[in-house]
């Protein structure tokens, strides 16, 4: 949706230090989180990253919102991976606590119970990459280029993408893209299976907001659950994975929500879900 419609649709805005922006729209229950440091491109510090933890433990525990957009303020960049400058600055013991906090950071847009998409536009590099690993679905826009070049500096993916890459590309094309540290332009991500959608340029976050208020429009009990067993499933044997299923089908098909989504099929009406706290 354009900007300032965006804007008027917008219930309640929060900011959690200087970085991190919360927006949550009670009209579509879609919440937009945006990295808002654009002078260092969205660089993940210590400081950026708790306070990104904060705002995903906030969405966590929010029964209302339905989908989760991940996007950046700044043109040029959705996130361009750890900021090196501080690191730069960090003894043993300093990346050693600096760890921790990245860690949650990613755990907590990983952990997230419902789903949540990345809106990528420029560069998303390294942790920023990995950010987007982290969320379900990836719209990247003409100019994203993505990559995780951790070994050419001297470390290794360690905001999930060793494990995350792989599950969206294959094992060998992982290995491929974190042994040469290759940079990707969208096109070729989109091919490789690195992101799901390419947009015109400056439409990531519009396209996000779309396919996210869609997601939105469906039972949220249901959506939270197949989550649930989309993740918990993937990598088991069949026989686990109908097991988590099952599991995850039996919490729904005795819900509310089951209740009046048949009801409202069978009355040809747009159902009224009573949601997580129906």
């Amino acid at each position: 949706m354009p900007a300032m419609a965006e804007a008027e649709r917008v219930e309640r805005v929060e900011r959690f230090g200087d970085w991190i922006e919360l927006r949550r729209d009670g009209e579509t229950r879609v919440a937009t989180l945006l990295l808002d440091r654009p002078e260092a491109l969205n660089a993940l510090s210590a400081e950026l990253a708790a306070r990104l933890a904060e705002a995903c433990a906030e969405l966590a525990a929010d029964r209302a919102t339905r989908a989760v957009v991940l996007g950046s303020t700044h043109e040029r960049a959705f996130c361009v991976g750890a900021d090196l400058k501080e690191r730069n600055g960090l003894d043993d013991a300093g990346l050693r606590r600096q760890r921790r906090v990245l860690r949650a950071a990613f755990g907590g847009v990983l952990g997230l119970p419902m789903p949540v998409i990345a809106a990528v536009r420029g560069f998303a590099l390294g942790g920023g990459y990995e950010l987007a690993l982290s969320c379900d679905l990836v719209v990247a826009d003409e100019s994203a280029v993505v990559g995780l070049p951790e070994v050419s500096v001297g470390v290794l993916p360690g905001g999930g993408g060793t494990q995350l890459l792989p599950r969206r590309v294959g094992a060998a094309r992982a290995a491929e893209l974190v042994f040469t540290a290759r940079k990707v332009p969208a096109a070729e991500a989109l091919t490789l299976g690195m992101v799901d959608q390419v947009v015109p340029t400056g439409s990531e976050r519009e396209e996000a907001l779309a396919l996210a208020g869609r997601i939105a429009r469906n039972s949220p009990v249901g959506v939270r659950a197949a989550k649930r067993a989309l993740r918990l499933g993937h990598g088991q044997d069949l026989a686990t994975g109908l097991e988590v299923e099952d599991a995850a089908w039996n919490e729904v098909a005795f819900s509310p929500d089951r209740v009046e989504g048949i009801a409202a099929f069978n009355e040809r009406r747009a159902p009224d879900w009573p949601g997580c706290d129906g």
